[in-house]
């Protein structure tokens, strides 16, 4: 492993807790349907978060940049369980390969439900299998790129019932914005202490 990322994860399992809990309630039983997505971070001298473009005939998001992940099903435990089931689903990643380092509190989405982001060192290199149903594409990012305020803003969204705050990455072509948006400046915040001010907390509304 490369030293920049022993020190990455350090901080990383040092800024985050890791209680890898059971899901709460039954499923269906949570105000909020219930998901979780898991970030990894590549063991390299500039670690990279892997993210993917979601394919353009989903229902839901067609063509945004997200993680790996999903709802909740009756055979997870835990939401590591449901992180690491549709990981491998959806881009191949075994969770023989996966190292826990940490969890950012769940979020609440703008579309109700309640995302438990899971944050995983892997080895540089992995061979993915990516699920065309699932993602058009996936790409790594330096992690790092994204505690450039730059590249960060926070811009109000009326959606016809309310006005909300939604933070976005400029990144390439790219508009990564939402939740995936808020989970990468949540992690930049504790891995090199950016300061990024996401202008609302999204533990409590969506």
């Amino acid at each position: 492993m490369m030293r920049a990322a022993e020190v990455l994860y350090s901080r990383l399992k040092s800024g985050l807790a890791l209680e890898r809990a059971p899901w709460s309630g039954q499923l269906g039983d949570s105000q909020w349907p219930q998901a979780a997505v898991l970030v990894t971070l590549t063991d390299t001298d500039r670690p990279e978060v892997l993210l993917g473009r979601r394919a353009n005939h989903l229902p839901m998001h067609p063509g945004e940049v997200a993680f790996p992940g999903g709802k909740r099903e009756n055979v997870d435990a835990t939401p590591w369980d449901t992180a690491l089931r549709e990981a491998e689903e959806e881009v191949g990643i075994a969770a023989s390969v996966v190292a826990p380092l940490g969890e950012l509190p769940p979020l609440i989405t703008r579309t109700g439900f309640e995302v438990l982001p899971c944050i995983a060192g892997v080895p540089a290199g992995l061979h993915l299998a990516v699920d065309p149903g699932e993602f058009d594409s996936v790409f790594y990012q330096p992690l790092e790129a994204f505690a450039d305020a730059g590249v960060f803003r926070v811009e109000p969204m009326f959606d016809g019932q309310r006005e909300r705050m939604v933070p976005h990455y400029a990144l390439g072509t790219d508009n990564i914005w939402g939740v995936t948006a808020a989970i990468l400046a949540q992690l930049a915040n504790v891995a090199y202490d950016a300061g990024l001010d996401l202008k609302r907390d999204w533990k409590v509304t969506p």
